[in-house]
């Protein structure tokens, strides 16, 4: 119980708290040092706008950047198309 006592003797009513208000979002300043394949690095840049957000909007911003790491992957890992067959020279008469 957090009252206090007046000069009077008489318990003064304590102060309502106030609710804690959320820090602004501020940047963490962590380096990203290029990959040099392009498409990761378009993802890991995308993880700076979670600087400029409140945490509750980290999220969209992690799933975007997974789901871009996730694409870049599975593009490595498909097999290119076979060659087309060589074409016969053409018979001479």
């Amino acid at each position: 119980m957090s009252e206090s006592v007046s000069e009077a003797g008489t318990a003064a009513p304590a102060e309502p708290e106030r609710a804690a208000e959320p820090a602004a979002p501020a940047p963490l300043n962590v380096p990203r040092t290029p990959t040099g394949v392009p498409e990761a690095d378009a993802c890991l840049e995308r993880l700076a706008d979670a600087d400029h957000l409140a945490t509750d909007g980290h999220v969209a911003v992690y799933e975007d950047v997974l789901r871009g790491l996730r694409d870049a992957l599975t593009a490595l890992d498909a097999r290119p198309e076979p060659p087309a067959p060589p074409t016969p020279y053409p018979s001479r008469p």
